[in-house]
């Protein structure tokens, strides 16, 4: 399905109405090459081309389009007109310089297999004059020669006062699509196409995934006997077999999809998620824009959504268009599919509605609205650190929020969340939206498997006065008690909660009895009427509770915080009148 689903995008980037949005055709692919030797007829150096800007403080390479290369392991292996600098020149730059001559021969041998016809462009007449006869001292008076030996970098070949490459020429490119299969080629029906083709043995490799090898690593391989059938131990690729031109599509969409500045392509914990749709159109690159790692940016992006979702747009044929969220994780020299959904637009629109839904929190002012999900996953990460995020909650959360309202989110969420607000004695608003989102999906899962059990009331974003659940009402007294002991003492330094809220969120019994004989000497040092305003919601809080646990489990846990999250905000929110205690409807 996902190979499938890879080689139709491939099929429909190929037809692009904007050639610079075009796929290779097979046989060729998007390569970076930093220099380029540009040469006279003659096979003169005129001189070596940089073609490396400035992005930030790195230098990228323009990617060009050649003859595909060759899958290297230990051997030596030349590219049709370009490759690494020792291959090209063969100049020596890492100490071995038998190996490097080697490299130097296969890759001229490369050249002169070229059908005769095909050597006799004048391109390919200007190369092979310059190999002939290389001049050392004429590249190192160039100005990029430096850079390129010490990189040991890619170089490619341009007659002077051309735009295309040499390998780019109609003559080269038609000799590489007109290449015969080779002999020992076995055929086979490809799994992608349904097709008789030859099977490709060894698949390119797709790079670009995050923390994987940086020359690439396999979603199909086989190197080990356990995982090979039988009497295919030397053809590895045949153990599921894929055509040469589905393997190249499927490669070659990937690789676009996870290049540099991909627009359809984003970091989400250790998942590397790319996402394309069946058709081109305005929300090709949605899921990109909603998910950006800054909110500030992704939040017109959250709001069309919205819009179209309440509009009733994606009820058109716009959201009868196929969406694919693929998400990629390392794993040695081969890629694991962490997740994978194919989804109607207007369902996924749905989904990402709800998430924000569930998420939704009454909040401060400089807090933003539709929380990016790499804050969301930094602030339960300890230190709130990116790199002490547990590694498959990321992809865990997009599997579940595409996966549904009724799926919950993975657990290790709610525990990392809960364990950072009695770590730090903070809860804040990523993190009670985390628990709040987490809750939800709980109560909902729960309700499915047992229908005919009393379903809780849904999370609010505000102060929920009509929730009794004893947890969350200790949450609710735990933020009271703490107001009445900042009011009665201004200015200090630590409260009740940087010394007792772990203690209180998971045993009650044993806090709440001192805490509550604490508060009597807090309240004479306020007001008459402040005294008074206090007792009436302290009254209200404890009314449901029947009596204090001895041992709260992580769910509770987690509406402690929320609890006790919903009435510190409702401190803080304009009343009409602030000597009246909060009531039934009270907006919070």
């Amino acid at each position: 399905m996902i190979l499938q689903a890879l080689n139709s995008y491939y099929r429909r980037k190929c037809d692009d109405p904007d050639p610079a949005q075009r796929l290779p055709t097979f046989g060729l692919e998007q390569k970076e090459i930093p220099f380029i030797l540009e040469i006279t007829p003659e096979g003169a150096l005129f001189q070596i081309w940089d073609t490396r800007t400035s992005q930030g403080k790195r230098l990228v390479a323009q990617a060009f389009r050649v003859p595909m290369g060759i899958k290297k392991t230990s051997g030596v292996a030349a590219n049709l007109l370009w490759d690494t600098l020792e291959y090209v020149l063969g100049v020596d730059t890492k100490g071995n310089p038998k190996r490097v001559a080697e490299q130097h021969a296969a890759f001229c041998a490369r050249i002169a297999a070229l059908p005769e016809a095909v050597r006799e462009d004048a391109g390919i007449q200007a190369v092979m004059k310059f190999l002939a006869s290389i001049d050392l001292a004429q590249l190192e008076r160039q100005p990029a020669w430096a850079d390129a030996l010490e990189s040991n970098a890619v170089l490619s070949f341009r007659l002077q006062g051309e735009q295309d490459l040499v390998c780019q020429r109609p003559t080269v490119i038609n000799a590489i699509l007109n290449v015969p299969g080779a002999d020992d080629a076995r055929m086979a029906m490809c799994l992608v196409t349904g097709e008789m083709a030859p099977v490709e043995r060894l698949h390119a490799s797709i790079k670009g995934v995050w923390e994987a090898q940086t020359s690439g690593a396999n979603i199909v391989s086989f190197n080990s006997r356990a995982f090979e059938s039988y009497g295919k131990t030397e053809r590895q690729g045949e153990n599921a077999p894929v055509s040469r031109a589905a393997a190249f599509a499927y490669t070659t969409a990937l690789n676009h999809l996870l290049r540099k500045g991909s627009p359809q392509r984003i970091q989400v914990g250790d998942a590397s998620t790319v996402f394309w749709s069946e058709k081109q159109g305005a929300f090709e690159s949605l899921f990109g824009d909603i998910f950006k790692d800054d909110p500030d940016e992704s939040t017109p992006a959250v709001r069309a959504l919205l819009d179209a979702v309440g509009s009733g747009k994606l009820a058109g044929p716009d959201g009868d268009v196929r969406f694919h969220v693929l998400g990629l994780a390392p794993n040695a020299a081969r890629i694991s599919i962490r997740f994978y959904h194919c989804l109607l637009l207007r369902e996924l629109g749905l989904r990402i509605v709800q998430h924000f839904k569930d998420l939704e929190l009454v909040r401060g002012p400089n807090d933003a609205q539709y929380p990016s999900l790499s804050r969301l996953l930094a602030a339960v990460a300890v230190q709130n650190k990116v790199g002490n995020i547990p590694p498959n909650l990321g992809g865990a959360i997009v599997d579940a929020i595409f996966a549904g309202e009724n799926v919950p989110y993975p657990s290790l969420w709610l525990n990392a969340a809960v364990g950072r607000c009695r770590a730090e004695q903070n809860v804040n608003y990523l993190r009670a939206a985390a628990i709040k989102a987490c809750l939800l999906r709980q109560q909902r899962q729960a309700f499915k498997s047992f229908p005919s059990t009393t379903l809780e009331p849904e999370f609010l974003p505000m102060l929920d006065l009509n929730n009794n659940n004893p947890a969350y009402r200790l949450g609710r007294l735990f933020s009271v008690l703490e107001k009445i002991q900042e009011e009665a003492s201004p200015g200090l330094n630590a409260t009740i909660r940087d010394r007792y809220y772990g203690a209180a969120s998971s045993t009650p019994v044993a806090v709440f009895t001192t805490l509550l004989r604490l508060k009597n000497a807090h309240l004479k040092k306020l007001t008459t009427g402040r005294t008074q305003w206090f007792e009436k919601l302290l009254g209200e809080v404890l009314g449901p509770v029947a009596d204090f646990p001895k041992h709260m489990p992580l769910p509770d846990q987690g509406r402690f915080a929320l609890g006790y999250y919903h009435q510190r905000q409702d401190f803080f929110t304009k009343k009409p009148d602030s000597n009246t205690p909060p009531t039934e409807g009270t907006p919070a």
